[in-house]
């Protein structure tokens, strides 16, 4: 289940409140366009300014639009080991097919606190359940002899792995069983990654090109890097302007300029800086994304 492109999907805003009708039809194209599952709440889904209500809301709006067709993982981490797995039993609750739990951030958990937090989950909660290493996001690291202790754990099924180390990559992937998942949690690094045993990624660039990350990820699972390489290349200026400012600052406003959600941020996120607008908005001109805002118009 956990391989290929699974899109880490925004969360739209129309007047400060979760816009449910757009983030429904954002499901329904993830669908249609061949993205094998939807990744709610996550940071490129402003996790961080919802309320628990709203976080609840969103992954029920998931799960409902998504009506089987493609597995849904919720975003359910947090530095509280409490409130983590009130989150994810709710996300089991609502119907989720499996949680993403990123690492407890700002009180600094050494690794034995760390690999207490996330057994306490996995025991608590019988969900399948992915561990999200983002070292510049969280102040820590899980090292690889912590993640492989805690692959042993049934309910631990894969790492989100966005440490931008294809060393590390490659000891996790060495020191856990094949039925264990990594996956890239940095677009411009999916290649590389599956080129030595990732099994997909979860993805930024997908919110805008579904159908392109889709196509990268099932070349390079069915062996095909030639193909997976030229998508790649294709894709390499918009997968790095998805990160000229702060995600999903560029996500948002991409999908803005394609007509797909109102272009609304939560503080202390804000609207882009002009002139990294203007950069975002040649990229998307030149592949091709800005003629189906006019063909939506």
């Amino acid at each position: 289940m956990f391989s290929g492109s699974w899109v880490a999907v925004v969360t739209p805003f129309n007047n400060n409140a979760v816009d449910e009708a757009a983030l429904a039809d954002l499901v329904n194209w993830h669908v249609e366009k061949g993205t094998n599952g939807i990744v709610a709440v996550g940071t490129t889904g402003e996790s961080p300014t919802l309320s628990h209500e709203e976080h609840h809301k969103v992954v029920e709006i998931c799960v409902k639009a998504a009506n089987k067709r493609i597995p849904v993982m919720a975003g359910t981490g947090s530095n509280s080991t409490d409130e983590a797995i009130d989150l994810t039993a709710h996300a089991k609750k609502a119907g989720a097919d499996a949680v993403l739990l990123v690492n407890p951030y700002y009180n600094k958990p050494t690794q034995e606190g760390l690999y207490r937090h996330y057994m306490a989950i996995a025991d608590a909660v019988d969900i399948p359940q992915i561990v999200y290493n983002i070292p510049g996001r969280t102040g820590g690291k899980i090292e690889t002899s912590t993640m492989a202790r805690l692959a042993t754990h049934p309910n631990i099924v894969g790492l989100k792995d966005a440490c931008g180390d294809l060393a590390y990559t490659s000891e996790i992937i060495s020191r856990t069983s094949s039925d264990f998942s990594v996956l890239s949690g940095d677009d411009g690094l999916t290649l590389p990654m599956m080129s030595i045993g990732a099994k997909g990624v979860i993805s930024v660039a997908a919110n805008v090109v579904p159908d392109k990350i889709a196509a990268l990820t099932a070349a390079a699972l069915a062996g095909d890097f030639g193909a997976a390489r030229e998508i790649h290349y294709s894709m390499w200026d918009l997968m790095n302007s998805m990160f000229y400012e702060t995600n999903p600052i560029p996500v948002k406003t991409a999908l803005a300029m394609m007509g797909r959600i109102r272009e609304e941020f939560r503080l202390p996120l804000c609207q882009m800086g002009q002139a990294n607008r203007e950069r975002l908005q040649t990229v998307m001109q030149k592949c091709g994304l800005l003629a189906e805002e006019a063909a939506r118009a």
